[in-house]
């Protein structure tokens, strides 16, 4: 088995993707951590137990409920 060469022993020999999929898979990643974050902020006190979840989002009805 030696000096076969430097691939792996059973010949399989993958090649690197190229630089577009590397830029788009980098860029998917991103957005899913990014909107993963956007929704911790906007729920996680809710699903944590902070926070009842007919509180909502910080929208005070107050106002609304004088006029009516």
């Amino acid at each position: 088995m030696a000096g076969h060469g430097a691939g792996h022993p059973s010949g399989f020999n993958p090649h690197l993707p190229g630089f577009r999929y590397q830029f788009l898979a980098k860029a998917l990643g991103a957005t899913m951590w990014f909107f993963i974050f956007y929704r911790a902020r906007q729920d996680g006190p809710k699903l944590l137990g902070w926070r009842h979840p007919w509180e909502g989002h910080g929208h005070e009805h107050h106002e609304h409920a004088e006029h009516h």
